[in-house]
């Protein structure tokens, strides 16, 4: 997958000519975006500010696919003074975007979709208005949520931030012995195995660890995850009806935690308990697709480590 390259470009004049600070931006989707300056008034997605306001970076307006208080990838933020320009997949109210008259709009290119987030072809917000307000660009999701991190900090750095600051290098240690002990659990239970998974009450959807950037991460460091036969749902997902809820068995099911009423919807499938680490209580939270800093992705390992420890890894053989 091409990895996004940033640049700050200067251009200079004659001695008598003050310098000139263009900026460009080459993003995920290969996207060439220029601009006279380095952009300050930046409108985000959900999880691209979940990146940026850590590092220093705050936007203007941000736009959500939930309520704002139900979003996983802006707990524990401080949003205050940024305003909310939708709250729903695809809903992003153009007024408001076209109002507050945005330098940037920061967006992940989703290369299944060959889109940016919240402007897929199935969703209701009109791309090509939005770009006509102001350019739209930022990382691609890819084959690690590491790589997306490292991404977003030069995106950062060339937007003006420190990314020297103390607390910024902290959580980047304590990620680094969080992957570490998740490597080294991992490890000394060679015969586990895990599921990830997320439920509808017409289907249980089974991950395909190529699909997402976390998964990717959990099996490079060595997790063992189920790797669904036909990933039928846009390279996502294997869609089992929940008849056949049971066709993989593995040591612990990883539930898409997105929504917190997905494991409830689980647990009220009568089928739900033929998965036998189900039955068994071998369940923990996947958190799916919102990590999008350092410090929250120790907290996940630190708490998806634990719950390795403590699950038997022989389960799936009873």
């Amino acid at each position: 997958m091409r990895k996004p390259l940033l640049t700050a470009l200067l251009a200079f004049g004659l001695s008598t000519v003050p310098a000139l600070a263009e900026w460009t931006y080459i993003d995920g989707g290969g996207k060439t975006i220029t601009l006279p300056e380095a952009p300050k008034r930046i409108v985000a997605h959900a999880n691209a500010a979940a990146a940026l306001i850590p590092l220093g970076i705050r936007p203007v307006a941000i736009y959500v696919d939930s309520p704002v208080a139900d979003d996983m990838s802006l707990k524990g933020l401080d949003l205050t003074g940024i305003e909310i320009i939708g709250e729903a997949w695809g809903e992003i109210d153009i007024e408001k975007l076209a109002a507050i008259d945005p330098d940037l709009i920061v967006a992940e290119f989703w290369p299944l979709e060959k889109a940016y987030s919240g402007m897929e072809a199935s969703a209701a917000a009109d791309a090509t208005l939005i770009e006509g307000i102001a350019p739209v660009g930022g990382p691609a999701q890819g084959d690690s949520i590491v790589t997306l991190i490292a991404d977003y900090e030069a995106l950062a750095a060339s937007l003006g931030a420190d990314l020297g600051k103390p607390e910024i290098a902290a959580a980047k240690v304590r990620f680094e012995a969080a992957r570490d002990a998740f490597k080294t659990g991992v490890a000394a239970k060679p015969d586990f195995q895990a599921l990830a998974v997320w439920a509808g009450t017409d289907a249980l959807y089974v991950a395909s660890p190529d699909g997402s950037s976390e998964l990717s991460d959990f099996k490079a460091w060595g997790l063992d995850i189920v790797t669904p036969e036909t990933a039928d749902d846009r390279g996502y997902w294997e869609t089992l009806s929940w008849e056949n809820a049971d066709k993989y068995q593995p040591d612990l099911v990883m539930v898409d935690d997105r929504s917190a009423t997905t494991i409830d919807t689980a647990k009220a499938q009568p089928t739900w308990t033929t998965i036998k680490a189900a039955a068994a209580g071998a369940v923990t939270n996947w958190p799916a697709f919102w990590m999008r800093n350092y410090k929250v992705y120790a907290e996940q390992l630190e708490h998806l480590t634990g719950v390795i420890a403590a699950t038997d890894e022989h389960l799936s053989e009873r």
